[in-house]
């Protein structure tokens, strides 16, 4: 479950690409082609990723997958695009506001399902700060980056906040619930920030 450390260059580079998608995407209204073939080592390999942009620390968008549909370096390119302009929560990113944002990549390692007998059992498991968490219920679905553990640091806070996020009351324990957890590394302009997910 865990990842292998991103080289500095490397990390450079993706962000760059998320930086360089966002503006093509400013003049082209889609995500700038990648590649692969371009890159080697990890940037080539297949990953998952979440793309954070934030204003001033505020957050301004976030887009990612929880699967590795690709090469790493595709992936950061079309989730810093949709981060940008399809993030629901928010308006388009206009180009005042891109010469202002600080990007957030997140590389996530496989989930793994988790063994738990009940909520608390669940809740003594978790590693605050550590872990990243999808929590499944019948058709509701959510998940919070490792990041979210910064302003959300009890893991029964984070635990009820990830079921309102899936759609799911804070009050109850789904009995179909299934919990998955992963970890990510962080690549970005603002390490110390929370990434919504």
């Amino acid at each position: 479950m865990t990842l292998q450390p991103i080289p500095t260059r490397d990390r450079a580079t993706l962000i760059e690409v998320a930086r360089a998608s966002i503006s093509h995407g400013l003049s082209h209204r889609e995500p700038m082609a990648v590649d692969p073939d371009g890159f080697d080592g990890a940037l080539a390999l297949p990953g998952a990723s979440f793309v954070t942009l934030k204003i001033e620390g505020k957050l301004r968008g976030c887009i990612g997958r929880m699967e590795a549909n690709g090469p790493l370096v595709c992936g950061v390119s079309h989730n810093a695009y949709a981060a940008a302009f399809e993030d629901p929560r928010f308006d388009p990113l206009t180009g005042q506001e891109f010469a202002r944002i600080d990007v957030h990549i997140s590389v996530l390692s496989p989930a793994i399902p988790m063994d738990f007998e009940s909520e608390d059992d669940l809740l003594q498991q978790l590693r605050p700060g550590v872990d990243g968490l999808v929590l499944e219920a019948g058709c509701c679905r959510g998940t919070f980056l490792p990041a979210v553990w910064h302003t959300l640091p009890e893991p029964r806070e984070f635990l009820d906040q990830l079921k309102v996020k899936a759609g799911l009351s804070p009050d109850a324990w789904p009995e179909d619930a299934r919990v998955l957890r992963y970890t990510c590394e962080s690549i970005g302009e603002d390490p110390a920030g929370s990434s919504d997910g």
